[in-house]
């Protein structure tokens, strides 16, 4: 073959290859050069390549270099990557081991299954798109791994081709960390014991993560361990240093001193309002009547920011944390228990700092005016919403004797009343769903599942707050103080669309721009249905995620022009950083935090907060499951909450439990999913299955690694709200989870870049195996090399030799 090109790596090609085509140096220089993206054809013709081994072998070198990211495709195209610009991400994997880059404004990037050899769920890094697919996607490269989450996993010891290693639960199934066989023996531990690793080296795209022993958990059940598993995985900060905890042991009691210059509330009739099980009281409330009509309510929040200073070990590990996270029967608090159940918690009968929101109402119940200020104050009472419940409702015994609390209460409740009907007013949404509290048996598994009642008083303290957040955020505003706002924005077109055909379908109006109104109407039309907690599930869906942000956008879901987070300093920071600028500005100092920092602390709080959602919901979806086991074969009545076109979601009526029934064990039709009305709907016998039917289901299967629940249907009971009297459908076929996805995903899993830039059909992985990257890697080589490289045994693993194929 003649050549038309000087190569700079033209005698380490002649090396390794039979025939020769242009280097990745020569390619990029050439494009730089020519200073325009370039085609494989266009390439193909600049070098003037005549032999169809050489031409296949371009196109590999090119898809590799995409894959590589030193290439980005954009559909036939090559154009330098290093062009492209580069964003902070974070990264999530899902149950499927599919990843993506999560970018702050800006659409997810999908990472090919290379990119995941680098990295943990939640990891911070920095990423580029490489290409866009026929679906139009764009898929990444990670440049650089900023920040890791996961320093220390627990999970279960495997074996495989003689090595050792800790296979991570989901979402890090993906990355099995080496053992050293020494460190196995020393531990004494044995194949399939849980165990807690520290690791050492974290993993590169060629080799795994290796790590050391911390603990053996094999004499722990289940349910024990999968709280701290789950700490661990998700990267919450579990222990609270030593110069943190001297910290917040070294406060006193309030003195005279840390009462100077603050407003004297210790003879005002505050109380408060918690749970039976609360142990941390960060709010108080005391209501009078004002002379001449209208009223007077006074809310108390502790005042955190008198004990957390900026640039000290307490403040710096409250920002890490971000909020304190709710597991079932479990806190792991943002603040140390010296403060959060001591000088912080507005306990009775002891002097409590705190922050006020002093309002005043009109007899309509609209805010005429308010004021913030700190305080002292005196809690008269620690009382709960059971016994506040049962005051309003004429039981004079269920609190204290104590006539100015008994006043304040009455007070309270009259105003209740007043803030309900403005609630209505504006429109804010009030969803029917259920919420449900567990039991637990001595090993931390669930007893039982109840639904949790929402009485007057949970109702009282949740206008009470509303007031002070809502007051909070017109104080910022007017004021121009820098601060976090709580915005929740108005829902997307495509998402609207769908609840516009679902609506419609329930021969409801509901507009192509919808307001709160329109909303609530939908909510208050279908709130006696039978299936109102499904198809309010719908309108739910359509709602964009809450987030802080330093621009305010309003709260749609509340029905606010401004909205932010005051009352709650104990468990999230965002609470804390407000007090800050509001005492700032009260002593008219400059907002101790203001622009890009601002900004920033807003992306912060925004993701601990939904790493403690997702780590909690985690933490309960497990436990169901594990509580499901007990239940295997059982046959219960569920409710189908949600449809798609693999199957129904039901949700059990007397557990409050999900589980799925497969589309394949509907019968023997052929079922279609209509998304327009929720249905899958059978083509030949007309069966159909729609949100809020009854169904009578057998517990077929549990999944805990999955946190799945398998649904086997025995007979339809209600369709539309009627009943049905028909034999149960004879069931089409086993069911296949593992058919299920392959079918239905938008992509398979675990996949990496073939050599035409499109994602390969997976090969199912060996079990116990440490990784489908463990040995081969799925892009091709760019070329045939004259001697195939010696496969390395070491304790830190090869996952790959593609580098050594000359990619």
């Amino acid at each position: 073959m003649m050549k038309n090109w000087v190569d700079p790596e033209a005698k380490a090609e002649a090396e390794r290859y039979e025939n020769p085509i242009p280097s990745r140096t020569l390619i990029l220089e050439t494009i730089e050069t020519l200073q325009a993206a370039q085609s494989h054809a266009d390439l193909v013709e600049h070098f003037a390549i005549a032999d169809q081994k050489s031409i296949d072998a371009l196109s590999h070198r090119l898809i590799a270099m995409v894959r590589d990211g030193q290439l980005m495709k954009d559909g036939f195209k090559f154009q330098l990557a290093a062009e492209q610009p580069t964003h902070d991400a974070t990264v999530y994997i899902n149950s499927k081991g599919l990843g993506t880059a999560n970018i702050a404004g800006h659409d997810d990037i999908l990472l090919p299954e290379r990119e995941l050899r680098l990295v943990f769920n939640g990891d911070q890094v920095k990423v580029r798109q490489t290409s866009v697919d026929r679906k139009g996607k764009a898929w990444g490269f990670i440049t650089e791994v900023t920040q890791r989450r996961v320093k220390q996993i627990i999970g279960k010891l495997s074996e495989y081709d003689g090595e050792y290693f800790i296979q991570p639960a989901q979402p890090n199934s993906h990355q099995p960390i080496t053992l050293e066989k020494e460190l196995i023996e020393h531990a004494q531990v044995k194949l399939g014991d849980s165990v807690r690793i520290a690791i050492d080296d974290y993993p590169t795209r060629e080799e795994f993560a290796t790590g050391h022993i911390v603990q053996s958990m094999a004499d722990k059940a289940d349910t024990e361990i999968i709280i701290p598993q789950t700490i661990l995985e998700f990267g919450l900060p579990y222990e609270f240093p030593e110069a943190v905890i001297q910290e917040a042991e070294s406060f006193q009691e309030p003195t005279a001193q840390d009462r100077e210059g603050r407003i004297d509330l210790r003879d005002l009739a505050l109380v408060t309002i918690d749970g039976e099980d609360a142990r941390d009281f960060d709010d108080a409330v005391y209501a009078e009547k004002r002379p001449g009509g209208g009223y007077r309510v006074v809310v108390a929040i502790a005042d955190v920011s008198h004990y957390v200073r900026t640039g000290k070990p307490l403040d710096d590990e409250a920002q890490e944390r971000g909020t304190s996270v709710y597991f079932p029967h479990f806190v792991l608090p943002m603040l140390p228990e010296a403060l959060s159940n001591g000088l912080c918690s507005l306990n009775p009968q002891v002097d409590r700092l705190c922050m006020v929101c002093d309002l005043k109402l009109s007899r309509a119940g609209r805010v005429t005016g308010f004021e913030f200020y700190p305080s002292v104050m005196h809690s008269k009472a620690r009382l709960t919403y059971t016994q506040v419940a049962q005051y309003f409702e004429g039981d004079s015994a269920a609190i204290p004797e104590d006539r100015e609390v008994c006043k304040s209460l009455n007070t309270l409740f009259q105003l209740y009343q007043v803030l309900k009907g403005l609630r209505a007013e504006r429109h804010a949404m009030e969803f029917e769903t259920v919420e449900t509290y567990m039991t637990f048996d001595e090993l931390g598994g669930i007893k039982e599942i109840l639904p949790r009642s929402r009485n007057d008083a949970h109702k009282l303290i949740e206008e009470c707050m509303l007031l002070a957040n809502v007051a909070a955020a017109e104080y910022a505003l007017k004021h121009d103080v820098p601060m976090l706002y709580r915005v929740h924005e108005p829902p997307e077109f495509s998402r609207i669309q769908k609840v516009r055909d679902f609506v419609k379908l329930l021969g409801l109006h509901f507009p192509e721009q919808p307001t709160q109104a329109d909303y609530q109407a939908v909510i208050e039309a279908t709130k006696d249905r039978i299936d109102a907690p499904s198809i309010h599930a719908v309108l739910l869906r359509s709602m964009m995620q809450a987030y802080y942000g330093a621009n305010n956008a309003g709260h749609f879901g509340l029905a606010y022009d401004a909205y932010t987070h005051f009352t709650s300093p104990i468990r999230r920071y965002p609470d804390l950083l407000l007090h800050r600028a509001i005492k700032a500005h009260l002593k008219q100092k400059p907002s101790p935090l203001s622009g890009a920092a601002l900004d920033d602390a807003g992306e912060h709080y925004s993701a601990t907060e939904r790493r403690a959602d997702e780590a909690s919901r985690s933490v309960t979806t497990w436990l169901k499951c594990h509580y499901m086991q007990q239940h295997l074969g059982e046959e219960f009545v569920g409710v189908i909450s949600a449809v798609a076109e693999f199957g129904l979601f039901v949700t059990l009526k007397d557990l409050y439990v999900d589980g799925m029934i497969h589309v394949s064990q509907l019968g023997d039709d052929f079922f279609v999913f209509d998304q327009a009305s929720q249905s899958l709907i059978g083509q030949a016998r007309g069966q159909s299955f729609s949100l809020g039917d009854e169904v009578k289901i057998k517990v077929a299967a549990v999944n805990l690694e999955d946190r799945k629940i398998d649904f086997e249907l025995m007979q339809q009971l209600t369709h539309a709200g009627r009943a049905i009297r028909m034999r149960a459908p004879r069931v089409a076929k086993p069911f296949s989870r593992e058919a299920t996805e392959e079918v239905f995903s938008e992509r398979p899993s675990k996949a990496t870049l073939s050599e035409n830039g499109e994602q390969p059909v997976p090969k199912k992985k060996p079990k116990n195996k440490p990784s489908s990257y463990g040995k081969k890697t799925s892009a091709k080589s760019e070329a045939k090399p004259k001697d195939k490289a010696k496969k390395k045994t070491k304790v830190k693993k090869k996952k790959s030799n593609a580098k050594a194929k000359g990619e």
